[in-house]
């Protein structure tokens, strides 16, 4: 058998798999080989194997990608492929983020069939899901609404909706489109009132560090705007040591070579929030995103105590 183009490590969940074909197709056609020459390895995560509890309660960050790490140090792999909103902010040792390919779109979107808006619901319908930020952005708005630990994959949690265990869940639009089901949206949240997680939207390629040939061979897939809103995001969310358990949101935007960014960290409960606002040239992403994520410790340092 011969020797694969390039090994490219993949969580095995649908939508995991769909993107990293999605970015394979990408790179073979820079490179000029065809798809069937890249092998992707589908490595079963520890963040995969939860499906009975929130993922604070086992760690946290990290949980998606920990034995995606584990194989590319090993030289298992030559590169990973993560949605970058499970990218834990402080990478392993020898490990790096080479960019990202151009963004997906950013918003979540809501998933029922009791209503197309959140102030439609009924009283006290029942949110299913297992992201705290989700959950803290729906109480935000509506209070009254029941919550319920929600995992598994994308299919999944559509179909327990579906099936009425649940009134409504909440999705990244990018994963519903990557799969081909965005139709099964009954609205798309603008991200003025419904602030997306760090890197949403957005896929990570890691890889190992001074690794010039798979970084060369990665290169002609990334965008640059995309790796500069992210590094934006990810400064905002190291300033406030994010975890599961914190809801934190947070998303930039390039413009014409001006990055704004917004960013926010609520209560669990959604009662209690701070926001941050920042601008500026592209080449300031960190510190702009940094500079958030310092003004919001300074406003409301006790919203990051719940973890």
């Amino acid at each position: 058998m011969a020797t694969p183009f390039l090994k490219v490590g993949s969580r095995g969940s649908p939508l995991a798999l769909a993107q990293t074909r999605q970015v394979c197709e990408r790179i073979a056609a820079a490179s000029g080989v065809a798809a069937s020459d890249l092998e992707i390895v589908a490595i079963r995560t520890t963040g995969d194997k939860i499906v009975d509890r929130q993922l604070a309660e086992a760690g946290g960050k990290g949980l998606f990608t920990k034995e995606l790490d584990e194989a590319l140090l090993a030289g298992a792999i030559d590169c990973a492929i993560h949605s970058a909103k499970d990218v834990q902010t402080l990478l392993p040792e020898g490990i790096v983020i080479v960019g990202c390919p151009p963004r997906e779109d950013a918003r979540d979107a809501l998933i029922s069939g009791k209503a197309a808006r959140l102030a439609d619901l009924p009283q006290g319908a029942r949110l299913g899901s297992a992201s705290a930020r989700r959950q803290a952005m729906a109480l935000r708005v509506r209070p009254d609404l029941e919550v319920g630990l929600l995992r598994g994959n994308v299919e999944t949690r559509l179909r327990k909706v579906e099936q009425g265990e649940f009134d409504l869940t909440l999705l990244a639009l990018a994963g519903l489109k990557r799969l081909g089901l965005e139709r099964r949206a009954a609205a798309i949240l603008e991200t003025d009132e419904f602030l997306p997680a760090v890197g949403q939207g957005a896929i990570a390629l890691t890889a190992r560090r001074g690794d010039r040939r798979i970084a060369e061979m990665l290169a002609p897939v990334l965008d640059a705007s995309t790796g500069i809103a992210l590094a934006a995001e990810r400064a905002f969310l190291a300033k406030l040591d994010g975890s599961c358990r914190t809801p934190i949101a947070g998303h930039a935007r390039l413009v014409g070579g001006r990055l704004s960014f917004r960013g926010m960290a609520l209560s669990p409960d959604g009662r209690q929030w701070a926001e941050a606002e920042g601008e500026g040239a592209s080449d300031d992403a960190e510190r702009i995103g940094a500079e958030a994520g310092e003004e919001i410790r300074a406003k409301a340092p006790t919203l990051l105590l719940a973890r």
